[in-house]
């Protein structure tokens, strides 16, 4: 192999043959960055993308990651993922490089980290103060750009991206559904009507006997995507939500399982909620007002945070 085809990085010691890696780029945007931190989103995982036969994904933590103890950075990590990955004393190396876009100059600007390492990253990637310089051109307009470039020695060059919108001024909606009844159901589920929150169609899914670990003994209450068809594999939502069962009377009395929930709904992962929503015996309790004349009423709110789809 003649020497034209070979780099040597002298700082990190990597020694690339150009001939026989080709890099695989991703793009990963958020736009609104400022409402992570608002809507209390610590840790943002990418859709997977491959480089040479191995799914990898960038991991992004807005304001550092707790568990290092990183403060006043902004932490990005690459990551293997998948069950792809390798068996216990396989190794993988891949000489990679993790970039912010300067949008201001439109160019990449590296950080200057390479290595080859298996499934890390840099907790201190860059300083939040450096990062929300405007002059820096990290942080433009509430959006910033993040990528990757991985090589694992294969001839294969791809580019791929996502964008991550969180959505500013983001509405809640309200949706009542009274279940009448109640004694007569005698199907698994029963789901609402169909409503909009965050220009996305849901229900609310009704278990009286319960579903999974709960069947039987509690009642299950889910939040579902009407159509999760709609959306296209890549595509996801943000959501927050809170289902509660309503006492008619006494406002103070209406039951929720815990706090305010969050999760990414997509085509693949279309609904959450919780199979022991509330014992059988406390929800039919009279005493309780949440069966009421054979009639109980849920509500749902519901709203949508943020939304990611892959880049055009």
């Amino acid at each position: 192999m003649s020497m034209n085809n070979l780099n040597f990085d002298d700082q990190y010691g990597i020694l690339r043959t150009f001939s026989d890696s080709m890099p695989t780029h991703y793009t990963f945007k958020i736009q609104s960055f400022s409402l992570m931190s608002k809507h209390s989103l610590e840790r943002y995982e990418s859709e997977d993308f491959e480089a040479g036969g191995y799914k990898w994904k960038l991991a992004f933590y807005p304001n550092g990651k707790k568990s290092k103890n990183v403060k006043e950075h902004i932490s990005l990590y690459l990551v293997l993922a998948g069950a792809n990955g390798p068996q216990t004393c396989w190794e993988v190396y891949a000489a990679f490089g993790l970039f912010l876009l300067d949008q201001n100059n439109e160019e990449q600007k590296e950080r200057c980290f390479h290595g080859i390492k298996l499934d890390w990253g840099f907790d201190q990637f860059l300083s939040q103060k450096d990062f929300t310089d405007a002059s820096n051109g990290f942080l433009v307009d509430d959006a910033c750009v993040f990528g990757a470039e991985v090589f694992v020695r294969k001839e294969r060059s791809t580019c791929k991206g996502e964008c991550l919108s969180m959505i500013k001024d983001a509405v809640m909606y309200k949706h009542v559904w009274k279940i009448e009844n109640f004694s007569k159901l005698d199907e698994e589920s029963y789901d609402s009507e169909t409503f909009i929150a965050g220009d996305q169609k849901w229900k609310i899914e009704f278990y009286p006997e319960g579903r999974d670990n709960g069947k039987g003994s509690h009642l299950s209450i889910d939040l579902a995507l009407a159509d999760p068809t709609s959306l296209s594999p890549t595509s996801k939502l943000y959501a927050q939500f809170t289902l509660r069962l309503v006492d008619p009377v006494y406002s103070s009395r209406h039951f929720e399982y815990g706090t305010k929930a969050t999760w990414w709904f997509s085509a693949s992962s279309p609904k959450r909620g919780w199979p022991k929503f509330i014992t059988l015996g406390i929800f039919s309790d009279k005493s309780l007002g949440y069966l009421e004349n054979d009639s109980t009423i849920v509500e749902a709110e519901v709203t949508v945070l943020g939304t990611a789809s892959a880049l055009d």
